[in-house]
């Protein structure tokens, strides 16, 4: 089967529900993400991107350590893009919204009250040592603009340090739901997106059958 009959059968499975992307810094969440988006007639949402543009315009820097933002200023400035008019009759595509062990409930509970049912989260599965090279690499290149969480290796240790402590168990409460599903992020960025199809499409098979 054809990849376009595939991503078919993806989104009329997916309907205006949601699919949550998770992974390692620099594993390619926003990359896989916005072409997912594409490719489904979908709107993106990156937690990363809500959370910089809101700490440029309140003047908070909350982020710019590594660290993940207060759960309650998290609800305040992520959660209510669910209910915006402009997404109502679209499927999202989301970039780790609800990094924080104890916030998946409630982003699930807000997401399916809106009407974006969050059918999947996905794993981008790659090496800290192996997205630290690409951290580095980046640097180099200066690719990623000028980003206060990007600033430095320590700071993006500080980065693995919060994935390991509190977003690896909200990935666990995911895969004990049975949306969680495992792609390989250490390929070009074309195999990555290929093999996250042919795994939302065996997801969207059975849940036809």
């Amino acid at each position: 089967m054809e990849i376009e009959q595939k991503l078919t059968i993806i989104k009329e499975w997916l309907g205006t529900g949601s699919i949550n992307i998770f992974g390692l810094p620099m594993s390619g969440k926003d990359t896989q993400g916005v072409k997912l988006a594409e490719a489904l007639d979908a709107k993106f949402l990156s937690s990363g991107m809500i959370v910089r543009a809101m700490e440029t315009e309140t003047k908070q820097k909350l982020s710019d350590k590594g660290n993940l933002i207060p759960t309650n200023i998290f609800y305040e400035w992520v959660l209510p893009y669910f209910e915006r008019r402009d997404l109502f009759s679209y499927p999202l595509i989301l970039s780790s919204i609800g990094r924080w062990s104890g916030e998946e409930d409630q982003v699930m509970s807000v997401a399916a009250g809106a009407g974006h049912e969050i059918k999947a989260a996905v794993i981008l599965n790659i090496s800290e040592a192996d997205v630290e090279n690409r951290f580095k690499e980046s640097k180099v290149l200066n690719d990623r603009g000028e980003r206060a969480d990007d600033k430095d290796l320590e700071i993006f240790h500080n980065r693995l340090q919060e994935f390991r402590t509190k977003t690896l168990p909200v990935l666990q409460h995911y895969q004990t739901l049975g949306l969680l599903v495992e792609v390989n992020g250490d390929q070009t960025r074309e195999a990555v997106f290929n093999e996250l199809v042919e795994k939302l499409y065996a997801k969207a098979a059975q849940s036809r059958a």
